[in-house]
């Protein structure tokens, strides 16, 4: 499919951002070092967790009933590398995420409290270029911030139980989008992604590996860019309505 050109607002009309995404983790692959470059901007950025990462991990003897409050510990770690102090986890289970209407609902009721110009998430098209990143957690958590994006959390007639007032963002960034129209250059924030990205040491069964890959990945996303070398950068799909 085609998307619309990008017509981003300029970051210095952007006082609040929220990200939502499915895992612990997510947003540090996909979109950190942009999120480092809004905050150092002045930015107030706020994340929503659908889950809390049940699934991950690569420890066959540790007790799993540890890991929702360990994977809590290592994104809130990692979103202090980047400048964001508030986390909201809606404690899904991982590996079951679908677009229903509660959790329309409850990314709808964090909207409302956040208040932002800008919705962060990711995709819910699936990449068959690269199917890791179209995991379907990913894109029912993604299909469901669509929807609250529009029209749920803007209209003022949907969830009256909802103390909060209605809110319209206007302004839907995705990642991992199979047609990017948007480029960051995070050369500057490079560091501050790769620091996040190493919190989940949960995660990372090859920490060394993992740095080395992010690197040249992100390094063919600013060629991708137009970015001369020695650059990196993260792509996104911007939508404005």
């Amino acid at each position: 499919m085609t998307v619309p050109q990008a017509d981003p607002r300029p970051d210095s009309e952007i006082e609040r951002v929220l990200v939502v995404v499915a895992h612990p983790d997510d947003i540090d692959f996909g979109g950190a070092g942009t999120v480092a470059l809004w905050t150092k901007a002045g930015i107030e950025v706020q994340y929503c967790i659908v889950t809390d990462g049940q699934a991950g991990g690569f420890e066959p003897h540790r007790d799993r009933a540890e890991i929702p409050g360990v994977r809590r510990a290592e994104q809130t770690t990692a979103a202090q590398h980047v400048g964001v102090r508030d986390l909201h986890f809606l404690g899904y289970q991982d590996g079951a995420v679908e677009p229903t209407a509660q959790l329309v609902r409850d990314i709808s009721q964090v909207i409302r409290t956040v208040r932002p110009q800008r919705l962060l998430t990711q995709s819910p098209e699936r990449s068959w270029h690269r199917l890791q990143v179209s995991h379907p957690d990913h894109m029912a958590a993604a299909e469901a911030t669509v929807r609250a994006f529009y029209p749920a959390a803007g209209n003022p007639y949907a969830y009256p139980d909802l103390s909060e007032e209605a809110w319209d963002v206007g302004e839907l960034w995705m990642m991992d989008h199979p047609t990017a129209n948007h480029y960051v250059d995070i050369t500057d924030t490079f560091d501050q992604k790769l620091a996040a990205l190493m919190s989940h040491v949960s995660q990372h069964r090859d920490p060394e590996g993992l740095r080395a890959g992010i690197r040249a990945a992100f390094a063919q996303v600013a060629t991708a860019a137009g970015l001369p070398p020695n650059h990196y950068a993260e792509a996104f799909t911007v939508v404005r309505v």
